[in-house]
């Protein structure tokens, strides 16, 4: 039997967030973390919204996290996030020793991987999950501040 608790999922679940994001005028990125099979912490982007240049939508996931756990690393866990994280994502997601990374769009310019920044080396990594639709949410938010 399939389980439906799959990657997909809950991509669809970071792209909620995203579109939260989207609709309060943030770049529209959105994450999940998920502990078996549990969604324990939400985030979107709020950089123009708390006026804080860290407040990426992965950050304020992995802070509600650890709240949530009580501990400051997330081994048994997995970030679903919208767009590749950036550097400073990256970082505290090499920090957080998060178990898995799952991300849509890929970013060519700014995203860890372009910027060849290290994950935990325990840290499993997959991309392109529903990527369309995170590029399309991105695709939107930029036609619009385009047209303003």
């Amino acid at each position: 039997m399939l389980n439906p608790f799959d990657d997909t999922y809950f991509m669809r679940k970071a792209l909620q967030e995203a579109e939260i994001a989207l609709a309060k005028g943030e770049v529209p990125v959105g994450a999940v973390i998920v502990c078996n099979e549990q969604i324990i912490a939400k985030g979107h982007n709020q950089v123009e919204t708390l006026n804080d240049a860290t407040a990426h939508a992965e950050m304020l996931a992995f802070t509600a996290a650890t709240n949530y756990l009580g501990s400051k690393y997330l081994k048994d866990c997995t970030l679903y996030v919208t767009l590749e994280p950036c550097q400073m994502c990256a970082g505290a997601a090499f920090w957080a020793q998060i178990g898995k990374i799952v991300f849509g769009a890929a970013d060519a310019q700014r995203g860890f991987q372009h910027w060849h920044c290290q994950v935990h080396p325990k840290t499993e990594v997959k991309g392109g999950v529903l990527a369309e639709e995170s590029e399309a949410l991105l695709k939107t938010f930029f036609e619009r501040m385009r047209r303003n």
